[in-house]
């Protein structure tokens, strides 16, 4: 009867899986190249989520109501300055290039999302408990990252406390299920023989490869997105190889502005009325008042030059471009602040729409003599599309907190 769940036309049936290539010994190595892939992915995205300071201030924070998650919280270092680029791009790309080897696992233990009974004991229900929350939790951090990195935000709320919220419970089950299956797992990975369980099919087909083959194909695969990715974290010809990647190819346009931009100034919806040299004024408020400066008056302030990237949560990164503006422990000490007692900086963009038109940055980051309030980049003044008339550029921070078309700076602890 079709009814029966032995029915071997039904997903139910152990015979209604037959492909030889399901087994302990493969399922086994593709799971422990996830325990480390995963549990890198999962620690450089809370370096990631650490990166934004999101205890310094309610605008970083787009996860207010994390509670006890946060516990793991700390002063975001400037120093080295391509540590934020360097982790992005860890995380981004060693994800994007997991997705054959997470495919490949979910397909190898499909077998037992169909199972009946659904427990037979209570270590059997707890397992199959985190088997349904990992695989839940996998597809959905692993579509939710990569909408994220193609820039195509179709999902319902803001990616933030979507992909953090996700990660904890993913990461929960994760865990869960390695500790019940690894011990099973080290012990299949041990035996010149396989030993048979509920993956292996009762009736299999013939074989059309062999399970080693299987694994070069799904390690083909990931090397392919790992090669069709990684370019975009470098400038130069590799870039070129990021053919998958929003900010792969060349670098847009030419000259000393011509290199990535996430936002231009017509998304950003600035026009150029407000940022002409008669119009646009900087204010800067601290302990001691306020003071407004024209571009002009900034100019004749001492500047500074620092050579930084710009790297943003999406995983892609500029090779060092070369700054030149004016340091920001400077324009503190203009409203009062020495070097001695630098506070935190909120910074205000003309931007009127968008997530980060507001940012707060330490006192450690405005201290950095690398820290500017950039008025040129290259050589030349920056283009309208890379802050014009001035921008934050900071050593090691995400991309959105260097923010661009600046308008006031308010120094005080935040």
């Amino acid at each position: 009867m079709r009814d029966d769940p032995r029915d071997p036309r039904l997903p139910t049936s152990p015979g209604f899986w037959r492909s030889p290539l399901r087994g302990p010994w493969f399922t086994s190595v593709l799971g422990l190249v996830l325990l480390v892939g995963i549990t890198v992915l999962f620690v450089t995205g809370l370096v990631s989520y650490a990166a934004y300071n999101p205890d310094l201030s309610p605008v970083n924070d787009k996860t207010p109501d994390k509670g006890i998650l946060g516990f793991y919280l700390f002063a975001w270092p400037t120093n080295p300055h391509w540590l934020y680029r360097l982790n992005q791009g860890v995380h981004v790309t060693l994800g994007i290039t997991l997705i054959p080897v997470l495919l490949a696992k979910l397909w190898s233990v499909v077998p037992r999302l169909f199972a009946l009974p659904p427990a037979r004991s209570l270590t059997h229900a707890l397992e199959r408990i985190s088997l349904l929350l990992l695989v839940g939790g996998g597809l959905f951090e692993f579509v939710t990252g990569v909408l994220n990195v193609q820039l195509d935000y179709v999902f319902p709320g803001s990616f933030y406390p979507l992909h953090f919220y996700g990660a904890w419970v993913f990461f929960a089950a994760f865990v869960a299920h390695a500790l019940l299956k690894m011990p099973t797992a080290l012990r299949n990975l041990r035996r010149l023989r396989e030993e048979k369980n509920d993956l292996v099919s009762p009736r299999p087909a013939e074989p059309t490869v062999s399970r080693r083959g299987a694994l070069w194909f799904v390690g083909g695969g990931a090397l392919l997105l790992f090669v069709t990715t990684v370019g975009q974290n470098f400038g130069g010809p590799l870039r070129r190889t990021a053919l998958l990647a929003p900010h792969g190819g060349g670098d847009p346009g030419s000259g000393p502005n011509g290199f990535q931009i996430n936002k231009t100034a017509g998304y950003a919806g600035i026009v150029a009325a407000e940022t002409r040299e008669d119009a646009w004024r900087l204010v800067v408020t601290g302990r001691t008042g306020t003071v407004r400066l024209r571009r002009d008056e900034l100019l004749r302030l001492p500047l500074h030059s620092a050579a930084l990237p710009i790297a943003c949560v999406e995983g892609w990164s500029t090779s060092d471009q070369w700054w030149r503006g004016v340091r920001l422990r400077d324009l503190a000490a203009l409203v009062g602040y020495d070097d001695g007692n630098l506070p935190d900086v909120f910074v205000e963009s003309l931007q009127r729409h968008g997530a980060f038109r507001r940012a707060a940055l330490r006192a450690n980051q405005v201290a950095d003599p690398r820290s500017l309030l950039a008025l040129y980049v290259n050589g030349e003044e920056l283009s309208p599309d890379h802050g014009y008339p001035a921008r934050i550029i900071v050593p090691a921070a995400p991309g959105v907190l260097n923010t661009k078309w600046v308008a006031r700076m308010t120094f005080g602890d935040l």
